[in-house]
């Protein structure tokens, strides 16, 4: 098998297209804000990306019933891995502009472009720009042949004539049968910070707590329940030595890990929704969790992370900013020691 790309269809409507090497691949939703639907470990014939219970929602069937964005934004959640961008978090208005639920990126469709397509190597561009704030995005995605290593390089630009502020973060959530009570967390994070607000269902975090990764009193976060002891929970990853995270899989000896430039994304979302919600939209029927590297905290929305935290981004007029950040998978029962900038993985 070499390195290729395939434009596809999702359900009946949905463009979509598909890359993959030999250890591999990888499905991005072209009409839904290049979501990365699903990421496939070959080798084991596994999906780590979860799937939400209600399905793919198709823009050309069937109409929206709701101008409050965040009940869109989720009706439209099919799981995945999204961008969040200019907003993370609750609808707020900046600048006059009402800046929507998990902002406009994962809402909009996308272009893309085949820069390179070799047996050796495929390299894609996709591109938008946003409608509601002056911005584009363009993301590079590339394989290697025999690599077990997903590459990425995004980039946010401002084309306004005057300065943004903005929150910007990645949201790959996992579950089953990937995510179970057999996997394991690691991370170079030293600490965690448990959100001020979120009260959850079956929450074991006190609100508006410091914690040193991986204990939050008697809880070791490294570990999951089980599907049938429900538990929510929103927090932070932060203080991190250089900007990694895997999940392993112990049963299954697969794990997914992540590496990224802390210096521009210093926290990562910590987020775990675990058959406890009750009413829409979980209904107490989804195991799943993610790991979100993020500019900024908490997941409050733009104004309030201007007002509480101060750790938004701002661009100047015609700046942009670039981020690398790689997803690469790997086979161990024990976890992970490591994982540098370029995707290389150490073992426990």
């Amino acid at each position: 098998m070499s390195c290729k790309a395939t434009e596809v269809v999702l359900g009946k409507s949905l463009a979509a297209l598909a890359i993959e090497n030999d250890v591999l691949a990888c499905a991005i939703l072209l009409d839904k804000g290049a979501d990365i639907y699903r990421l496939i470990y070959k080798p084991k014939n596994i999906d780590v990306m979860w799937k939400a219970p209600w399905g793919i929602k198709e823009s050309a069937r069937g109409f929206d019933s709701t101008v409050d964005s965040q009940t869109a934004w989720l009706e439209a959640y099919a799981g995945g891995w999204q961008l969040l961008f200019p907003n993370g978090g609750f609808a707020n208005t900046y600048k006059g502009a009402s800046l929507s639920y998990h902002g406009e990126a994962s809402m909009k469709a996308w272009n893309h472009e085949i820069l390179t397509a070799t047996p050796a190597a495929i390299e894609v561009k996709l591109s938008v720009r946003l409608s509601r704030s002056p911005y584009s995005i363009e993301r590079w995605m590339r394989l290697e042949a025999g690599s077990p290593v997903l590459y990425l390089r995004e980039r946010i630009s401002n084309h306004a004539g005057e300065a943004m502020d903005c929150m910007w973060s990645h949201h790959p959530a996992f579950g089953a049968p990937f995510l179970s009570e057999n996997c394991v967390i690691d991370t170079d994070a030293r600490a965690l910070l448990t959100d001020d607000a979120y009260i959850g269902a079956a929450n074991p975090l006190a609100l508006g707590e410091t914690h040193q990764w991986p204990l939050a009193g008697d809880i070791d976060l490294t570990r999951l329940p089980p599907p049938d002891q429900p538990r929510d929970l929103l927090a932070y990853l932060t203080d991190f030595r250089s900007g990694w995270y895997g999940i392993t899989n112990t049963d299954i000896g697969v794990g997914i890990g992540f590496s990224w430039d802390v210096s521009l994304f210093p926290y990562a979302w910590f987020w775990q929704e675990l058959n406890s919600s009750p009413g829409f939209p979980f209904y107490k029927r989804s195991y799943v969790i993610a790991i979100e590297p993020a500019s900024s905290i908490p997941g409050h929305g733009l104004s309030a992370v201007m007002e509480k935290t101060g750790s938004h981004l701002t661009l100047q007029p015609g700046e942009s900013r670039e981020l690398e950040l790689n997803a690469v998978f790997y086979e161990s029962n024990t976890g992970l020691q490591h994982i540098d900038a370029a995707g290389n993985v150490s073992l426990k």
